[in-house]
Protein backbone atom coordinates (compact mmCIF):
# COMPACT_ATOMS: atom_id res chain seq x y z
CA UNK A 1 0.00 0.00 0.00
CA UNK A 2 2.27 3.26 -1.07
CA UNK A 3 -0.49 6.34 -0.53
CA UNK A 4 0.95 9.14 0.40
CA UNK A 5 -0.21 11.19 3.13
CA UNK A 6 -1.86 13.59 0.81
CA UNK A 7 -3.67 11.12 -0.67
CA UNK A 8 -4.75 10.09 1.92
CA UNK A 9 -5.92 13.68 3.14
CA UNK A 10 -7.49 14.38 -0.76
CA UNK A 11 -10.94 16.05 -0.03
CA UNK A 12 -10.99 16.40 3.18
CA UNK A 13 -11.01 20.40 4.78
CA UNK A 14 -9.40 20.41 8.27
CA UNK A 15 -10.30 24.02 8.75
CA UNK A 16 -10.87 25.00 12.47
CA UNK A 17 -8.84 22.15 13.61
CA UNK A 18 -5.78 21.85 15.64
CA UNK A 19 -2.71 19.53 15.75
CA UNK A 20 0.36 18.89 17.47
CA UNK A 21 2.55 16.49 15.63
CA UNK A 22 5.64 15.70 18.17
CA UNK A 23 9.13 15.83 16.28
CA UNK A 24 6.79 17.15 13.37
CA UNK A 25 10.14 18.74 11.47
CA UNK A 26 12.31 15.97 10.05
CA UNK A 27 11.71 12.70 8.10
CA UNK A 28 7.55 11.17 9.01
CA UNK A 29 7.11 14.05 11.23
CA UNK A 30 8.04 16.46 8.15
CA UNK A 31 5.31 15.02 5.79
CA UNK A 32 2.47 14.75 8.55
CA UNK A 33 2.91 18.34 9.34
CA UNK A 34 3.11 19.20 5.59
CA UNK A 35 -0.08 17.17 5.00
CA UNK A 36 -2.22 18.20 8.10
CA UNK A 37 -1.34 22.21 7.25
CA UNK A 38 -2.13 21.69 3.53
CA UNK A 39 -5.38 20.60 4.43
CA UNK A 40 -6.04 23.21 6.09
CA UNK A 41 -5.43 22.28 10.15
CA UNK A 42 -2.93 24.61 12.03
CA UNK A 43 -0.30 22.57 13.35
CA UNK A 44 1.98 22.98 16.64
CA UNK A 45 5.18 21.21 15.82
CA UNK A 46 6.98 20.22 18.94
CA UNK A 47 10.54 20.40 18.51
CA UNK A 48 13.42 19.37 20.72
CA UNK A 49 15.26 21.69 18.69
CA UNK A 50 13.43 24.16 17.39
CA UNK A 51 16.24 26.08 15.51
CA UNK A 52 16.33 23.18 13.16
CA UNK A 53 12.62 23.32 12.88
CA UNK A 54 12.21 26.60 11.43
CA UNK A 55 14.48 25.76 8.78
CA UNK A 56 13.32 22.28 8.09
CA UNK A 57 9.50 23.83 7.89
CA UNK A 58 10.25 26.89 6.09
CA UNK A 59 8.59 25.96 3.09
CA UNK A 60 5.71 23.72 4.13
CA UNK A 61 2.73 25.95 3.34
CA UNK A 62 -0.07 26.44 5.91
CA UNK A 63 -0.29 27.71 9.40
CA UNK A 64 2.56 26.17 11.44
CA UNK A 65 3.98 26.93 14.71
CA UNK A 66 7.27 25.53 16.31
CA UNK A 67 7.67 24.77 20.19
CA UNK A 68 10.06 23.60 21.95
CA UNK A 69 9.51 20.10 23.58
CA UNK A 70 12.33 17.57 24.93
CA UNK A 71 10.66 14.13 25.50
CA UNK A 72 13.49 13.15 27.91
CA UNK A 73 13.17 16.25 30.07
CA UNK A 74 9.69 16.35 32.59
CA UNK A 75 9.70 19.78 33.29
CA UNK A 76 10.00 20.55 29.51
CA UNK A 77 6.78 18.67 28.78
CA UNK A 78 4.82 20.37 32.01
CA UNK A 79 5.82 23.84 30.01
CA UNK A 80 4.74 22.77 26.89
CA UNK A 81 0.84 21.14 27.80
CA UNK A 82 0.60 24.18 30.58
CA UNK A 83 1.19 26.91 27.87
CA UNK A 84 -0.96 24.85 25.31
CA UNK A 85 -4.44 27.15 25.00
CA UNK A 86 -7.49 25.70 23.19
CA UNK A 87 -8.78 22.86 21.97
CA UNK A 88 -7.12 19.59 20.27
CA UNK A 89 -8.39 18.00 18.00
CA UNK A 90 -5.43 15.72 16.57
CA UNK A 91 -1.99 14.60 18.31
CA UNK A 92 0.12 12.34 16.91
CA UNK A 93 2.92 11.28 18.82
CA UNK A 94 5.67 10.94 16.36
CA UNK A 95 9.25 11.73 17.96
CA UNK A 96 11.26 8.68 18.32
CA UNK A 97 14.63 7.08 18.95
CA UNK A 98 16.26 4.02 17.55
CA UNK A 99 18.62 1.55 19.03
CA UNK A 100 20.93 3.83 20.29
CA UNK A 101 23.56 3.23 22.47
CA UNK A 102 22.35 2.86 26.37
CA UNK A 103 21.39 6.57 27.65
CA UNK A 104 19.98 7.37 30.58
CA UNK A 105 17.95 10.38 31.02
CA UNK A 106 18.58 12.45 34.63
CA UNK A 107 16.02 10.03 36.39
CA UNK A 108 18.05 7.53 35.02
CA UNK A 109 15.48 6.01 33.05
CA UNK A 110 16.37 4.08 29.77
CA UNK A 111 16.23 6.85 26.96
CA UNK A 112 14.15 4.72 24.68
CA UNK A 113 11.57 3.44 27.13
CA UNK A 114 11.62 7.13 28.53
CA UNK A 115 11.77 9.14 25.23
CA UNK A 116 9.34 7.01 23.08
CA UNK A 117 6.62 5.96 25.68
CA UNK A 118 6.61 7.98 29.38
CA UNK A 119 7.31 10.99 27.46
CA UNK A 120 4.31 11.05 25.39
CA UNK A 121 2.67 9.74 27.90
CA UNK A 122 3.30 12.54 30.20
CA UNK A 123 2.34 14.91 26.97
CA UNK A 124 -0.72 13.50 26.84
CA UNK A 125 -2.04 13.55 30.73
CA UNK A 126 -0.98 17.25 30.63
CA UNK A 127 -2.64 17.78 27.30
CA UNK A 128 -5.97 15.66 29.19
CA UNK A 129 -8.06 18.91 29.05
CA UNK A 130 -7.31 20.05 25.67
CA UNK A 131 -8.21 17.13 24.14
CA UNK A 132 -11.38 16.88 25.84
CA UNK A 133 -12.51 20.23 24.41
CA UNK A 134 -12.22 18.94 21.41
CA UNK A 135 -15.18 16.53 21.47
CA UNK A 136 -13.72 13.75 19.13
CA UNK A 137 -9.99 14.15 19.25
CA UNK A 138 -7.61 11.40 18.26
CA UNK A 139 -4.15 10.43 19.66
CA UNK A 140 -2.02 8.75 17.04
CA UNK A 141 1.32 6.57 18.94
CA UNK A 142 3.56 5.65 16.47
CA UNK A 143 4.34 2.48 17.16
CA UNK A 144 6.81 -0.13 14.40
CA UNK A 145 7.06 -3.54 13.62
CA UNK A 146 9.72 -3.39 15.72
CA UNK A 147 7.08 -4.23 18.41
CA UNK A 148 7.53 -7.63 17.73
CA UNK A 149 11.05 -7.80 19.34
CA UNK A 150 9.75 -8.03 22.84
CA UNK A 151 6.99 -6.97 25.19
CA UNK A 152 7.99 -4.52 27.64
CA UNK A 153 9.12 -5.39 30.80
CA UNK A 154 7.23 -3.83 33.72
CA UNK A 155 9.85 -5.43 36.61
CA UNK A 156 12.80 -4.06 34.84
CA UNK A 157 11.31 -1.40 32.44
CA UNK A 158 15.47 0.33 32.71
CA UNK A 159 17.71 -2.35 32.16
CA UNK A 160 18.47 -1.95 35.52
CA UNK A 161 19.37 -5.79 36.29
CA UNK A 162 18.75 -6.95 32.71
CA UNK A 163 22.00 -6.41 30.35
CA UNK A 164 21.34 -3.78 27.59
CA UNK A 165 20.00 -4.41 24.01
CA UNK A 166 19.70 -1.95 22.03
CA UNK A 167 17.17 -3.67 19.94
CA UNK A 168 14.72 -5.45 22.40
CA UNK A 169 15.05 -1.98 24.31
CA UNK A 170 13.26 -0.43 21.25
CA UNK A 171 11.08 -3.38 20.61
CA UNK A 172 9.49 -3.12 24.02
CA UNK A 173 9.62 0.45 23.45
CA UNK A 174 7.53 0.16 20.40
CA UNK A 175 5.15 -2.67 22.30
CA UNK A 176 4.77 0.39 24.99
CA UNK A 177 3.54 2.89 22.59
CA UNK A 178 0.81 0.06 20.84
CA UNK A 179 -0.30 -0.81 24.49
CA UNK A 180 0.03 2.75 25.60
CA UNK A 181 -3.19 3.77 22.86
CA UNK A 182 -4.71 0.74 23.87
CA UNK A 183 -5.82 1.83 27.50
CA UNK A 184 -5.50 5.58 26.15
CA UNK A 185 -8.58 4.89 24.10
CA UNK A 186 -10.13 2.93 27.22
CA UNK A 187 -9.91 5.65 29.15
CA UNK A 188 -10.31 8.46 27.10
CA UNK A 189 -14.17 7.40 25.20
CA UNK A 190 -15.65 8.85 28.04
CA UNK A 191 -14.39 12.43 27.29
CA UNK A 192 -14.54 11.48 22.78
CA UNK A 193 -11.05 10.75 23.09
CA UNK A 194 -10.27 7.67 20.82
CA UNK A 195 -6.87 6.83 19.79
CA UNK A 196 -4.86 4.37 17.71
CA UNK A 197 -1.28 2.61 17.29
CA UNK A 198 0.44 2.60 14.11
CA UNK A 199 2.86 0.96 12.28
CA UNK A 200 4.07 3.64 9.35
CA UNK A 201 6.29 0.98 7.31
CA UNK A 202 10.07 0.59 6.94
CA UNK A 203 11.15 4.66 5.71
CA UNK A 204 14.85 5.78 5.65
CA UNK A 205 15.01 8.65 7.69
CA UNK A 206 17.39 10.28 10.58
CA UNK A 207 15.57 7.48 12.96
CA UNK A 208 18.13 5.09 11.51
CA UNK A 209 21.31 7.79 12.84
CA UNK A 210 22.81 5.66 15.47
CA UNK A 211 23.27 2.63 12.87
CA UNK A 212 26.37 1.78 11.29
CA UNK A 213 26.15 1.51 7.05
CA UNK A 214 27.58 -2.37 8.01
CA UNK A 215 24.05 -2.68 9.97
CA UNK A 216 21.81 -1.62 7.51
CA UNK A 217 23.21 -3.76 5.29
CA UNK A 218 23.36 -7.15 7.23
CA UNK A 219 19.70 -6.16 8.08
CA UNK A 220 18.85 -6.24 4.18
CA UNK A 221 17.63 -2.42 4.10
CA UNK A 222 20.83 -1.13 2.21
CA UNK A 223 23.46 -3.13 0.12
CA UNK A 224 26.87 -2.72 -0.50
CA UNK A 225 26.37 0.31 -2.69
CA UNK A 226 24.02 1.78 -0.49
CA UNK A 227 20.70 1.20 -2.46
CA UNK A 228 17.62 0.99 -0.75
CA UNK A 229 15.50 -2.23 -0.10
CA UNK A 230 12.71 -1.55 -2.60
CA UNK A 231 10.15 -2.64 0.28
CA UNK A 232 11.13 1.09 1.69
CA UNK A 233 8.41 3.53 1.51
CA UNK A 234 8.94 6.97 0.88
CA UNK A 235 8.71 9.46 4.06
CA UNK A 236 5.57 10.76 2.11
CA UNK A 237 4.18 7.16 2.16
CA UNK A 238 5.15 6.53 5.61
CA UNK A 239 3.27 9.59 6.99
CA UNK A 240 0.28 8.05 5.25
CA UNK A 241 -1.45 5.99 7.63
CA UNK A 242 -0.21 8.72 10.95
CA UNK A 243 -3.11 10.86 9.06
CA UNK A 244 -5.19 8.16 7.98
CA UNK A 245 -5.81 7.15 11.65
CA UNK A 246 -6.01 10.68 12.77
CA UNK A 247 -8.71 11.94 9.93
CA UNK A 248 -10.28 9.12 8.44
CA UNK A 249 -14.44 8.40 8.61
CA UNK A 250 -13.53 4.93 8.06
CA UNK A 251 -12.58 4.65 12.02
CA UNK A 252 -15.35 6.87 13.35
CA UNK A 253 -16.27 4.80 16.58
CA UNK A 254 -13.57 2.86 16.72
CA UNK A 255 -9.83 2.70 18.60
CA UNK A 256 -7.37 1.35 20.77
CA UNK A 257 -6.36 -0.66 17.10
CA UNK A 258 -3.13 -1.04 15.59
CA UNK A 259 -3.11 -0.12 12.16
CA UNK A 260 -1.00 -0.28 8.70
CA UNK A 261 -0.96 0.55 5.20
CA UNK A 262 -3.82 2.82 6.62
CA UNK A 263 -6.02 0.08 7.47
CA UNK A 264 -6.65 -2.31 10.76
CA UNK A 265 -4.09 -4.40 10.99
CA UNK A 266 -4.82 -8.15 11.52
CA UNK A 267 -3.55 -10.05 14.49
CA UNK A 268 -0.02 -12.09 13.80
CA UNK A 269 -0.54 -15.76 13.80
CA UNK A 270 2.03 -18.68 13.82
CA UNK A 271 3.66 -19.29 10.16
CA UNK A 272 2.48 -15.65 9.14
CA UNK A 273 4.28 -13.15 7.67
CA UNK A 274 7.29 -11.46 9.84
CA UNK A 275 6.77 -8.30 8.58
CA UNK A 276 2.92 -7.92 8.86
CA UNK A 277 0.24 -7.68 11.51
CA UNK A 278 0.45 -6.75 15.35
CA UNK A 279 1.45 -9.20 17.71
CA UNK A 280 -0.80 -10.32 20.83
CA UNK A 281 1.44 -9.26 23.26
CA UNK A 282 1.28 -5.41 21.99
CA UNK A 283 -3.10 -5.16 22.22
CA UNK A 284 -3.18 -7.12 25.21
CA UNK A 285 -5.94 -5.34 27.33
CA UNK A 286 -4.57 -6.57 31.26
CA UNK A 287 -0.66 -5.19 29.97
CA UNK A 288 -2.18 -2.11 28.80
CA UNK A 289 -3.52 -1.35 32.45
CA UNK A 290 -0.30 -2.53 33.96
CA UNK A 291 1.70 -0.48 31.92
CA UNK A 292 -0.82 2.16 32.55
CA UNK A 293 -0.18 2.31 36.07
CA UNK A 294 3.33 1.53 36.04
CA UNK A 295 3.98 4.87 33.53
CA UNK A 296 1.58 7.12 36.24
CA UNK A 297 4.11 6.41 38.81
CA UNK A 298 7.11 6.56 36.99
CA UNK A 299 5.83 10.08 35.61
Amino acid sequence: MRSTANEVLAGLDLSGQTAVVTGGYSGLGLETVRALAGAGARVSVAARRPNVARQELADVKGVVEIRELDLSDPQSITRYSDAFQGPLHILINNAAIMANPLTRDARGYESQFATNHLGHFQLVKGLWNNLKAAKGARVVSLSSIGHRLGAPDLTDPHFETTPYDKWLAYGRAKSANALFAVELDARGQADKIRAFSVHPGGIMTNLQRHLPQEEMIALGWVDQHGTLNAQFKTPEQGAATSVWCATSPQLAGLGGIYCEDCDISELHTEGGSPFRGVRAHAIDQVAARELWKLSEKLV
